[in-house]
């Protein structure tokens, strides 16, 4: 079962993308787009036509956070904009978008590389690039993206959005790589459009601001109220009957006092072949705050709807989206939430998924795309 939201190929050797690689330390992959190739006269984005290169805080949070600029990305994009004035080259987007291209991609590649072997530690390494990630695909997506659905402005499905409330004792935290966000096929994203930024937080890997906003909510309400949606075959996993007696266990109720009693929530949000490495900051994490790992969950979902449009490692492994209507499926079952609506939780965030679906597959047909799932991966059907 996977728990998070794919929307990549995988190439079959390592790559080295300005934007999207870090040598040594993440597998190369290739980018999902819904788009042909872009002309340089036509597509490709001027970040000095968007009234400058800073990002304001208004314009952070509509991409789906409640957090504060993180430092280290904003002064990513200040120092892109010193290069952009010292070498007298404008900085241009094309591809994906948040690629960068042209000649200002070769000189801030040489820039970033060094100041990436300037840095001594691991976590220098790992904060520095998902700052440069983001700050990269916030400039490129800049009047090409909808803030909402992530979408371009021209396929935007936000009128055809539902929304929903989450039952108050739940909140959903979506561990998002940042090489995932702002990608137009993530399927975490539905979670705060339908259910708001509140009850559904974004935390991007190596995003200090985001992770310790996270681990303070974790903290308050002790570790006997959270889990990791993670099918982990090295260690137990509980399934969601178990998530009852947890949570009122006589260690539990030893804890420090969680006024609110909510339980959280943690889904993985990201391809396979990086999952492993946000799982792990989590279990550090975990260790170092309570002496314990994070409780992982294992949920009985089978494939989703976006199966049908983009490849897996294998079929018996789902969504983002889908995850999250497995687990209110599966918590609704239970005698002690069927009270909740949790199911009709389920169904708004399956309506959502079918939304997306519908504007990915539009989008595809309009470029004349296929819009079927390759057969590569029918040997792990039984």
């Amino acid at each position: 079962m996977l728990i998070s939201a794919r929307g990549i190929l995988f190439s079959p050797k390592t790559t080295f993308n300005s934007c999207n690689k870090i040598p040594h330390i993440y597998i190369g992959v290739k980018p999902f787009t819904s788009k042909p190739p872009f002309s340089m006269s036509a597509d490709t984005l001027t970040a000095a036509d968007n009234d400058g290169a800073t990002i304001s805080l208004e314009e952070w949070q509509g991409w789906g956070t409640v957090s504060p600029l993180p430092a280290m990305v904003d002064q990513v994009i200040h120092d892109m904009k010193l290069l952009e004035k010292d070498i007298d080259k404008p900085m241009t987007f094309g591809g994906n978008r948040g690629a960068l291209t042209g000649g200002f991609k070769v000189a801030e590649d040489k820039k970033h590389r060094a100041k990436y072997a300037s840095l001594y530690t691991t976590e220098e390494k790992l904060q520095f690039f998902s700052a440069r990630q983001i700050a990269c695909r916030l400039l490129g997506s800049r009047g090409y993206l909808c803030q909402k659905c992530w979408l371009p402005q021209e396929d935007c499905v936000c009128s055809k959005m539902k929304t929903c409330s989450l039952w108050n004792k739940l909140h959903i935290w979506l561990y998002m790589h940042p090489k995932d966000f702002l990608r137009q096929n993530n399927t975490g994203k539905l979670l705060w459009q339908v259910f708001g930024v509140q009850a559904a937080s974004l935390c991007i890997f190596g995003i200090a601001e985001h992770e310790e906003m996270m681990w303070n909510e974790l903290n308050r309400a002790g570790r006997n109220r959270v889990w990791c949606l993670y099918p982990n075959k090295n260690a137990v996993t509980e399934s969601v009957k178990d998530i009852v007696g947890c949570s009122t266990s006589p260690e539990s109720q030893a804890e420090p006092a969680n006024k609110d009693d909510v339980l959280h929530f943690i889904f993985i949000d990201g391809t396979w072949s990086n999952s492993a490495a946000m799982v792990k900051r989590l279990q550090t994490r975990a260790e170092s705050e309570w002496g314990k790992e994070l409780r992982c969950i294992s949920l009985n979902t089978g494939a989703s709807l976006m199966h049908k449009l983009r490849p897996q490692p294998s079929w018996d492994r789902t969504c983002t989206a889908a995850a999250a209507i497995g687990l209110l499926n599966e918590l609704n079952q239970l005698p002690e939430f069927s009270s909740m609506g949790l199911d009709k939780q389920a169904e708004a965030i399956d309506d959502a998924l079918e939304v997306l679906y519908e504007g990915l597959i539009t989008r595809r047909l309009r470029w004349g795309r296929s819009i079927s799932r390759k057969e590569r991966h029918n040997w792990d059907i039984w």
